[in-house]
């Protein structure tokens, strides 16, 4: 990471980026959440399971960068995190993909006919619950990793490590979250996929 000073101009542009990334992101993504393309549905019906071999790359990948800064192996927790951060923006790129090309999967929905009947609904009683908090936790913790991750890496970048480590403590264990969350999600929800 960078030691040498930045300006303040830059800086300040660079704030104002992440800022704008950190709104425009999510919004884009639900705005593209509207657009269907006909026709690929067999195309991205792949999708999911590759996004869920990111996530998981990513939790192991975090992993390791912590256990780099606390053995203090500087150079390989910043190419781990930015390997991570890279795998990141794949994964958004091919989940915002799956969705523009596919029908909304119900969780429980065992015949594929886009509604849950009662009985499947039993079926999926016992789990229903769990599926639904680690869902709505993982992607409302999605959208507060972006600023999170950027600002931490910014820190770091511009040298201020002091501030980068007060940002991590709460950084790491979200991305962590989101990354572990999303195979787990995948793998409940894979059963339902058409």
């Amino acid at each position: 990471m960078s030691t040498t000073p930045i300006s303040e101009s830059k800086l300040k542009k660079v704030r104002i980026a992440i800022i704008t990334a950190s709104i425009a992101i999510p919004v884009v993504v639900a705005v593209l959440f509207k657009v269907q393309i006909p026709g690929i549905e067999e195309n991205v019906k792949i999708l999911p399971s590759i996004y869920a071999v990111i996530n998981g790359i990513t939790a192991v990948l975090l992993i390791a960068a912590l256990v780099a800064i606390k053995k203090k192996n500087i150079k390989l927790h910043e190419s781990l995190i930015k390997i991570c951060m890279f795998l990141s923006i794949i994964f958004l790129a091919l989940y915002v993909a799956y969705h523009m090309g596919s029908k909304p999967t119900l969780y429980g929905d065992s015949d594929f006919n886009g509604d849950v009947s009662l009985q499947e609904k039993a079926m999926v009683a016992s789990s229903s619950m769990v599926y639904y908090i680690l869902l709505i936790t993982h992607i409302l913790l999605s959208v507060m990793v972006v600023p999170l991750v950027l600002f931490s890496y910014l820190f770091a970048w511009k040298g201020d490590i002091t501030r980068h480590r007060k940002w991590t403590v709460f950084t790491w264990p979200i991305w962590f979250y989101v990354a572990s969350t999303g195979v787990i999600v995948y793998y409940m929800i894979s059963p339902f996929y058409k």
